[in-house]
């Protein structure tokens, strides 16, 4: 800035006094005129940023969701109205098990090796037979008339010949 000079006297002279007022009526505008040069105004604002179009996009589609079932209960309630409210009494449910798949499979397994085990019976030897059994000295076992294998009804022939 310019200092302008000062007199002990203003009045002196004419000349410095038109001077010195021009300088501070000069001085005066550019106070008068001057720009601040710290930036007070608050941040822009950013349309994309303040709307969230993707919460808004859920709140809509939640919107149409609601909307979509209060008309179907509406179309539910109009025709119950309709239909003075009786109900038919019908249960068209049936029962499913989640289960049964598995438990058919393990059904027919079973079924199968209950098949293979009276074969297996059939099929195999005594271990003892009456010869053997004579020489250990033991009481004959009791045998049910219900016993169907072949090697048990030799056995049970010999233990009633030899008891009787």
């Amino acid at each position: 800035m310019h200092r302008v000079p000062r007199l002990t006297t203003p009045w002196a002279n004419r000349d410095l006094q038109r001077a010195w007022e021009k300088a501070y009526q000069d001085h005066r505008k550019k106070v008068q005129n001057a720009q601040p040069l710290v930036d007070t105004h608050p941040p822009r604002i950013y349309s994309h940023l303040c709307l969230k179009f993707k919460k808004l996009k859920m709140e809509e589609e939640r919107l149409s969701i609601i909307d979509r079932n209060n008309y179907l209960l509406l179309q539910r309630v109009a025709s119950a109205m309709k239909t003075r409210g009786q109900t038919d009494g019908r249960n068209n449910f049936t029962q499913r098990s989640l289960n049964r798949k598995h438990r058919e499979q393990a059904f027919m397994k079973v079924q199968k090796q209950n098949q293979v085990v009276p074969e297996r019976l059939r099929s195999s030897e005594l271990r003892y037979g009456a010869q053997r059994w004579r020489r250990t000295g033991l009481p004959w076992p009791a045998i049910p008339a219900s016993a169907d294998t072949p090697g048990e009804k030799e056995l049970r022939g010999t233990a009633t010949a030899s008891s009787g």
